[in-house]
């Protein structure tokens, strides 16, 4: 007998748990936990939970995965503690929340969780969590800094022009534009150079921080959890110079469901931007929200970059049948091409012009692949201005900003 039960195999090592009132609620947790884990995962109950992570057991967890939903709100304190329990043993915590308010959800994140996943689950969501949360951590930027003292006294005497960059695929360098367009337009003159503000409005992988080595900040959520409130300085204080020129709004240092603000609360903002700047740059999320029709209605320009590929395609036709659906004024995206063919390349240059019909667009600003230098210069926290001078992305996005001010000298002197 003792030969038989050697041979049973030993059961799969529990690598993640869910944790619930009610796992049965979240079926679709269930299934992608299956399928990710097989059979190394389990299920705890809040009252097991905090119990259970304080055992020896609990060592071989790399993750667990708590999800709550709209009835979970009154246990705040108790699911609270399993975070902060968890985060002390060093597991990973994936924040799965169904219709939990903006400001239930941002306590949790605050507490420490990795990552946050809607539910009902998008397709690979989870997936997609787990191999965020299992990456090396890139050092911490979060940091916490005092109220920022306005460089100049605020006014409120612009009229700035708002820029909108949307990337309609991931990698399409929507944020590589958005950020080397503000430097750009800040230092287009030594003498009376132009007010630039920087507003990274994906509230949960805006990286403009990065691209600029600027911390994050409480105070931008405080600002956009009231922005009732906001007036010309509290607008300034939560922002952060970057090398004197321009004026940089980062992402929250949580990340934060993207309608934890409204269109009301975007068009305040943007409003108090417009009154202390002469350009507003707006690096928006991927993710078409509600509050995105508030900005391409007060965007002067709406950049759209894509790349020469299949899914940039699918994406532009996608966001072009919601606009015109929701009857927005989809005539003021203005597309650009991001990596695009050489001035030799014929066959690219006539694939271009195959994608644009097929669209129905025109794509009116092409940008040449900066190559190995923008990854560079986006690692090192510099504008490429400062890192490659002579790229020729860099040119050409130098030459977008020279045009944009040029035109709006022209319609300021037409007035």
């Amino acid at each position: 007998m003792s030969s038989v039960a050697a041979l049973q195999p030993e059961p799969a090592p529990i690598v993640a748990c869910t944790i619930s009132r009610d796992v049965s609620n979240f079926d679709l947790l269930i299934e992608d936990m299956e399928s990710e884990l097989g059979e190394s995962w389990g299920d705890l109950t809040f009252d097991d939970a905090a119990q259970f992570l304080n055992q020896p057991d609990a060592d071989s967890l790399e993750f667990v995965a708590i999800a709550v939903d709209t009835q979970d709100e009154n246990d705040l304190a108790r699911i609270s503690g399993i975070i902060t329990t968890a985060k002390d043993k060093g597991v990973k915590v994936i924040l799965i929340a169904e219709e939990v308010s903006p400001i239930a959800l941002h306590q949790l994140l605050k507490l420490g969780a990795d990552d946050f996943v809607p539910y009902p689950l998008p397709e690979n969501a989870l997936r997609e969590a787990i191999e965020r949360v299992n990456r090396a951590p890139a050092v911490a930027q979060i940091m916490q800094e005092p109220a920022q003292t306005p460089g100049y006294k605020p006014k409120g005497d612009r009229n700035g022009v708002i820029l909108a960059v949307h990337g309609l695929a991931g990698g399409a360098g929507a944020t590589t534009l958005a950020v080397n367009l503000a430097w750009e337009l800040a230092t287009i003159q030594k003498n009376d150079a132009p007010r630039v503000c920087l507003l990274d409005l994906d509230f949960q992988y805006g990286s403009v921080s990065t691209y600029l080595d600027l911390p994050r900040r409480e105070a931008v959520y405080e600002m956009l959890s009231n922005t009732a409130s906001i007036d010309n300085v509290s607008f300034l204080q939560a922002l952060l110079p970057f090398n004197d020129k321009v004026h940089v709004m980062t992402a929250p240092s949580e990340m934060l469901p993207l309608d934890i603000v409204t269109s009301e609360d975007i068009n305040r903002v943007l409003e108090v931007a417009k009154a202390n700047f002469d350009f507003v740059v707006v690096d928006m999320p991927s993710t078409v929200v509600q509050w995105t029709e508030a900005v391409l209605n007060q965007a002067h320009v709406y950049f759209a970059t894509m790349e020469l590929d299949m899914r940039s395609a699918q994406n532009a036709l996608r966001m072009i049948r919601a606009l015109k659906a929701e009857e927005l004024p989809y005539e003021k995206l203005r597309y650009v091409l991001n990596r695009a063919p050489k001035f030799t390349d014929l066959s690219g240059k006539s694939r271009v012009k195959r994608l644009a019909e097929s669209l129905g667009i025109t794509i009116e600003l092409q940008l040449p692949d900066g190559s190995r230098q923008v990854t560079e210069s986006n690692d090192h926290g510099l504008p490429l201005a400062d890192t490659a001078a002579k790229n020729p992305l860099r040119r050409e996005i130098a030459k977008l900003a020279k045009s944009i001010f040029d035109l709006n000298k022209a319609a300021e002197a037409a007035l």
